[in-house]
Formats: C-alpha cells, structure tokens, sequence
C-alpha cells in the first residue's frame, strides 16, 4: 500500500511529481481545520505550511501519521511537544526561502523610502486631477545609501537581508540572541572572487537607537511580543520597522500608537497576529506598507520548498 501525503496547504508540482516517483501518493485537496483529527487518521505524512494549525486537538487518535513538515522556516503553528508525545517527528524547512524572505523585506523598505505604498493607491483615482499636489507630497522620500539597517536576528534570513543592504550600500547594525561574528560572503554580486565582509553583532539597545531602519528576523516565541511600547520609545524619531518574521513580534497596538504620534515614521509588515483573521483597525492605520504573508511565496522558494518537503518525506518514510 502506497504511504500517503497530505499537502494541505499545497506543494509545488516539481516537489509532488518528485514524491509520486518515489511511489507516495500526494494529496493536495485542502481539508479544513475541523475536519483535520479524522481526515488524518487516512495519512502518512502531513504538510503544511502557515495557514493550516497543527494544535494538539487535530492530531489523530490512531498511530498511523509519522511525519509533520512545515514548509517554510518556523515552526509554531504546531504544537511540537504534543506531536513529539506521539510519536511523530517534526520538521521545517529553513533553507529554501531565506531569500525571498529578504528581498520582501527590502522591497518594503524601497516602498517606504519612495512612498510607493501610498502613491500607487493615489495614482489611478487623482493622478489626472491632482498630479501636481501629489508630486508635492511624494517629493520628499530618502536614498537608501549611507543609512543604517538594523537587523535582530541573524540567521539565513538576516544574514541574506544584510547582503542585500550592503550592495545598495547601506550600513548594517545587527543583534542576535547569540552573540557572534559571521563572514559574509557576497555572493549576489557577479565578480570572481566573491568579496566577503566580517559581521559581528552588537547589543539590542544599540541597534534601536541606531538605526534608522530595523528589520526584524526571529522565529516566533511565547507570544510575547520582543518589540513593545519600551522598545520602540529607544528607537530614533522617525525611524521605519520592517517585519516579516511572525506576527505578535511587534505589538501591533504599540505600534500603531507610535505611528500615529510620529516617533516612528513607517512600518512594513508582512505578518500580523490572529491571521488570517487580521486586525482591520490595524491595517488601516497610517504610513504602513502591507503584504498578505508572502515573504516566502515566490515561484522559485516554493520550487525549492517542494524539492526540501520532498527530500525529508524520501529519507524519512521509505
């Protein structure tokens, strides 16, 4: 009999047609979350990705299902100790959208320093009657050259953050919970030999009071958010925050409270607590550049995704 997968929040072709050579059968009809408990007692092996929450009460009674995948890095939207109780390994695949995670987040940053995000909202419906105020208005954006980029959290995502930053020549701050030096090694830039840079990190305190951006890189805690009312007050007047790591990092409520009395500038954000029941209050605040949680969705990380899930479900379940 054919071990079965369950991809219920999808899998790339390449990654399924990879594992149905290998002899498994894929399924990619979405179930829904309650009906998860009975429809897993039919599978092998369960994949997920954000939307799907694999909590203690949707783990089958029967001992059939050995393998819970996460595609994508994090991994808190199963609950790992109850997985683990019955005997079902969990993993994640953090290798494969580090970079597009990145370029999310300095795609946000160039909305920002341009106002991009507000400018083509405005476009279509006043840009005929109203092109010269809004030239007026959206004059005044900033060169990203020469400013400092704070990043908390230095692993593959930051790290790819940071290379991006300093090829369009900004300074880079970083804080990591482990205190270490890392060898950059640029390798996006298309010259032999790849030129390298030696990063070490340095205290949060000093990135928050530095940098003139901050971009945040951490899986997901204890619900606690790291960037609160006291951080963000330590942080330079006028300053953005960036963040596409988890929702609930940054206190939304703090936030908008910054945002609206000016210390902070902007933020872009690509992730938001309670999703996909998101906060509408929040989202409407101003001076924000939003994303549906798409920091890794490109068409590339999700091929290279398909090709990890497909790797582990291999080596682990034949």
């Amino acid at each position: 009999m054919k071990k079965r997968v369950l991809a219920n929040d999808g899998i790339a072709p390449d990654g399924k047609a990879k594992l149905e050579a290998a002899g498994f059968e894929v399924v990619i009809d979405k179930v829904e979350q309650a009906d998860l408990a009975i429809a897993l007692e039919e599978y092998d092996v369960l994949v997920v990705r954000s939307a799907t929450k694999v909590t203690a009460d949707v783990l089958p009674a029967t001992d059939r299902l050995k393998l819970i995948i996460r595609a994508g890095v994090g991994i808190d939207n199963i609950d790992v100790p109850a997985a683990q109780a019955k005997g079902i390994w969990v993993h994640n695949t953090p290798n494969s959208s580090s970079l597009s995670v990145a370029e999310l987040t300095i795609a946000h940053i160039f909305s920002i320093a341009r106002y991009l995000h507000e400018s083509n909202q405005q476009m279509p419906s006043n840009g005929s009657s109203q092109f010269k105020d809004l030239k007026k208005k959206y004059e005044k954006g900033f060169e990203l050259r020469g400013k400092t980029l704070g990043i908390i959290g230095f692993g593959r995502i930051g790290q790819e953050t940071a290379k991006i930053a300093l090829g369009i020549g900004m300074n880079v701050l970083i804080f990591n919970r482990t205190a270490k030096t890392v060898e950059l090694v640029l390798d996006q830039i298309p010259v032999t030999p790849k030129p390298s840079v030696n990063i070490t990190t340095t205290i949060l305190e000093d990135v928050l009071a530095n940098a003139d951006i901050i971009s945040i890189h951490v899986p997901g805690g204890d619900g606690t958010p790291l960037i609160g009312k006291k951080e963000l007050e330590k942080m330079k007047k006028g300053a953005v925050i960036i963040n596409t790591a988890r929702g609930g990092i940054v206190d939304e409520l703090d936030l908008t409270n910054a945002l609206n009395s000016g210390h902070i500038a902007f933020a872009g954000i690509d992730v938001f607590v309670n999703e996909p029941n998101i906060s509408a209050d929040f989202v409407k605040t101003m001076n924000l550049s939003l994303t549906p949680h798409i920091g890794a969705a490109t068409q590339q990380a999700q091929a290279r995704v398909s090709q990890e899930v497909a790797d582990l479900i291999i080596e682990k379940m034949s």
